[in-house]
């Protein structure tokens, strides 16, 4: 009997009408029309946004991926051997960078099966799945172009031992109760088998904190302007982003950084596709981002409340970023 495993397949799914037409008609109406302006940072990720972020992820103030790929780099081996996986879960995969290095040590232990990107960006999901069955011959990749808030139900059932990973520090984006909410999700996805692999930016110095999102290029302030353009593009808006002043800072108590937009003027804003007209006064901010830093106290009582217990925290020698690993709780 051969030994040989089967040859690749790509299965992808497209559910972008869903995303980019409903859900952010949707979120900018209820956004825009709070007392507090505010937009998710998800929608930042069309193709544009995303290569603006590729290239905030290469500046020398943005210590997060940089961290995180080294820890992946250190601890990949150790992580596939606990946990046996076969099958790597990734929601935001965006072009699966870091990922790569998990994949090519599955690959190198024998277990390596299929791989499940979820993004929104169909290029991106296409593109990945034709790179990787070029380097894993017999990878199967089955992606979902997608907003992985809302689709979690479109992941396949699991094949064998499973990593769900959720890297980037994207898991800071939400808020403390819908943090909760969302890994109580992902919980309900796992099977004792399972692991979910997280990356947490930590609670520091604040002032490495604020430069990361301060880079003294203006790539950040370009980046969190263009979810502006996205509006203008998608829904019809008449947003003049450049009236915009970038605005990042550190909260000491909830422990987050913000990212604001803030007018630098009085302005009339038309949104076409929903019909609304919305004014800014001079100085007004729109919130586009936060962006909570962990502690382990705070990890341990947010998988807690999801019904999942930690197994490690793997860090780098200067605590600036973690890995946790964990597991449902018995």
């Amino acid at each position: 009997m051969s030994s040989m495993r089967p040859a690749a397949a790509v299965t992808i799914q497209d559910f972008t009408s869903e995303v980019n037409g409903t859900a952010l008609a949707e979120d900018a109406l209820d956004g825009l029309t709070r007392p507090f302006k505010e937009l998710p940072p998800k929608y930042f990720y069309d193709s544009t946004g995303a290569l603006l972020f590729d290239q905030i992820c290469d500046l020398p103030e943005y210590y997060p991926t940089r961290t995180e790929a080294a820890l992946l780099k250190e601890h990949a081996a150790g992580i596939v051997a606990r946990t046996g996986a076969s099958e790597l879960v990734e929601l935001g995969s965006g072009y699966a960078t870091k990922t790569r290095i998990l994949l090519a040590e599955m690959d190198r232990a024998g277990s390596l099966l299929r791989y499940v990107p979820i993004d929104v960006n169909d290029a991106v999901i296409r593109g990945v799945a034709a790179e990787l069955t070029d380097d894993f011959p017999s990878l199967a990749v089955h992606g979902i172009i997608g907003d992985f808030e809302r689709d979690l139900c479109r992941i396949p059932q699991a094949e064998g031992p499973r990593i769900v990973a959720f890297l980037g520090g994207t898991i800071g984006n939400f808020p403390p109760g819908a943090r909760r909410r969302f890994l109580r999700e992902i919980s309900g996805l796992m099977r004792s088998q399972d692991r979910l692999l997280i990356g947490h930016d930590l609670v520091k110095d604040p002032a490495v904190i604020e430069a990361a999102y301060n880079d003294s290029a203006g790539i950040t302030a370009a980046f969190n302007r263009h979810i502006l353009r996205v509006l203008n593009l998608e829904l019809g808006a008449n947003f003049e982003p450049d009236a915009f002043e970038h605005v990042a800072f550190f909260d000491p108590g909830h422990e987050w950084i913000e990212m604001r937009l803030r007018a630098t003027r009085e302005m009339d804003v038309h949104v076409a596709a929903i019909d609304l007209d919305v004014r800014f006064a001079d100085q007004e901010e729109i919130r586009t981002e936060i962006s909570a830093k962990f502690t382990r106290e705070r990890l341990t009582a947010d998988l807690a409340a999801a019904g999942l217990e930690l197994d490690d925290l793997l860090t780098d020698r200067d605590e600036l970023y973690g890995l946790s690993l964990s597991s449902l709780a018995d």
